[in-house]
């Protein structure tokens, strides 16, 4: 997967010749306010050095671009940046076209968007008097020739009939777009003055503006628009959230947390939840607990905050730790990979990291048994160990999901197999993609199994996969669907999570299903009789 010009996120999908790819495990996507780069549109970045390049780096006013810098520090690798604005402005950029101006404005918001442009006649026949080349370029600094980007404009018109008129010309640009009407001749040619050579460029006015501190309103965005968090839908893949302090003394709101958490769920993702910044100790949590009300799934929340040096003040400071906690996490996945299945040591900060304050035995696992994790900066062979947590409620319908580690592995295993057979919904009926499909499921699953995923467990007790026309009845084939059932072991015996996907020319769909069967078997029509009713059991 590789980023575009603009942000978006370009994969090639697997097809019917392909078997299905293990997706990341912990890409992070960051939403929040950031110095300069696009708006509403995820970028992935594989660095701290590219968000400087990209985003600007460190900005006091933000918390973001430290969460990114702690997700790297700590091990991340790959991270999807999503910035939002609060009435930021763009600059404008004016080009004299006699007696009138041809006005331009960047895309991009912001005090820290740089451009510059210039017109020449290159090429262009003395009779042609209203055509002109544009060049613009986005630089590093104002004043510099450190160019970033750029876009060049051969032939443009001021004309209405050419067909290089100019409003319809940069309609694509990446860069800039027309402010009012387009002049009645076309602009002058931007010549040095000291000169007179046609090398000079006109920069960009003062009067962006970088807009005012983000509300939780601007973080939710529009699901509509495609705004705020939900620019994630054009991202592919992510598998962490981290939605930092609205400031360094504002935590975010309860509402924009439930909107993520349940963003979340539809992604297959989870929310790493900043612990607020009134619990400054494990008592301060333990009490606040008794009033949270945000209980999910969906969501993790590691306790409490860390010290980390501050590069722009010059200090340790004391900040919420989503994006340590997701670099850690990341980190732990290469070196013990979430696919072999066996409960993992509890990750630990790297060097340079440390917890803001210690958190005893006795309070680690009380808040372990409310679904709060405990960070830690090294590691106590004298500590018991405790399995990290969701922030699921104790009275969660499925157990497995109180567990950080079975729900990561669940929604891995359910993305992965959800974006590898989405090549079905236009490859032709049911009835002779089944077999097709089953095999390449399977063959995913019996990967995963001799990793070790499933443990000891025989491969008919790890999971199973039924595609057939009991399931692709007349009413879903009359919906142009393709629906298949999976199962995969819960971790008690001869129990599975089940789940029913269906793809379709309008979009896939994962749905977990009730199916109960003890000591499954390999799939054939004699053993599986019970699926005969299967269209009265697949009930989300």
């Amino acid at each position: 997967m590789t980023p575009s010009k603009i942000g978006l996120q370009v994969a090639e999908e697997s097809g019917p010749d392909q078997s299905i790819p293990r997706l990341p495990t912990a890409r992070t996507a960051f939403v929040g306010r950031t110095l300069r780069g696009p708006v509403n549109r995820p970028v992935l970045i594989k660095s701290f050095v590219e968000f400087q390049q990209a985003f600007g780096g460190l900005w006091q006013p933000s918390l973001l671009g430290y969460a990114v810098e702690q997700f790297f520090d700590n091990g991340g690798r790959q991270a999807l940046i999503v910035r939002v604005v609060n009435g930021a402005r763009a600059a404008t950029l004016t080009l004299k076209a006699g007696s009138q101006a041809l006005q331009l404005q960047a895309l991009r918001p912001g005090t820290r968007e740089f451009l510059r442009a210039s017109v020449d006649f290159d090429n262009i026949a003395g009779d042609e008097a209203g055509i002109f080349n544009l060049t613009v370029q986005r630089v590093r600094a104002q004043g510099t020739g450190q160019v970033e980007d750029q876009e060049i404009f051969h032939r443009l018109s001021v004309s209405p009939a050419d067909e290089r008129f100019l409003p319809r010309a940069i309609a694509q640009s990446a860069l800039i777009r027309l402010v009012g009407d387009t002049p009645a001749q076309r602009p002058d040619r931007t010549l040095d003055p000291a000169s007179g050579l046609a090398t000079a460029y006109v920069n960009s006015n003062s009067d962006g503006d970088d807009g005012a501190p983000l509300t939780d309103y601007d973080l939710i965005g529009s699901s509509q628009d495609h705004t705020g968090m939900f620019a994630l839908h054009h991202a592919e893949v992510f598998n962490f959230l981290c939605v930092p302090p609205l400031s360094r003394d504002r935590d975010v709101g309860p509402s924009a947390l439930l909107v993520a958490a349940r963003y979340c769920k539809e992604r297959r993702a989870l929310l790493i939840v900043d612990p607020p910044s009134a619990w400054e100790t494990a008592d301060d949590a333990l009490v606040g607990l008794r009033d949270w009300n945000f209980f999910n799934e969906n969501a993790l929340m590691y306790f409490p905050r860390v010290l980390a040096h501050d590069k722009l003040r010059g200090h340790f400071e004391s900040f919420a730790p989503c994006g340590a906690v997701a670099g850690m996490l990341a980190r732990y996945d290469e070196l013990s990979p979430m696919v072999l299945g066996a409960d993992r040591e509890e990750p630990i900060l790297r060097p340079g990291f440390r917890p803001a304050c210690l958190v005893s035995e006795d309070r680690r696992m009380r808040l372990a048994t409310l679904g709060v994790n405990t960070m830690q900066g090294v590691r106590s062979t004298g500590r018991l160990t405790v399995r990290p947590r969701t922030l699921a409620s104790a009275n969660t319908a499925n157990a497995d999901w109180r567990y950080l580690s079975s729900r990561r592995l669940a929604l891995f295993i359910l993305t992965s197999i959800e974006h590898g057979t989405r090549w079905v919904a236009a490859a032709g009926p049911a009835s002779q993609l089944c077999e097709t499909l089953i095999a390449h499921v399977r063959g995913f699953f019996e990967g995963l199994h001799a990793a070790g995923t499933f443990g000891a467990r025989r491969t008919e007790d790890a999971f199973f996969v039924i595609c057939d026309e009991r399931i692709n009845n007349t009413f879903a084939a009359t919906l142009g669907e393709i629906q298949f059932v999976i199962g995969f072991a819960a971790s008690r015996e001869h129990e599975f999570h089940c789940f029913r996907i269906s793809h379709s020319t309008a979009g896939s769909k994962v749905q977990p299903v009730s199916l109960n069967r003890l000591n499954f078997s390999q799939y054939s029509p004699a053993e599986l009789e019970w699926v005969d009713s299967i269209a009265d059991q697949l009930k989300p």
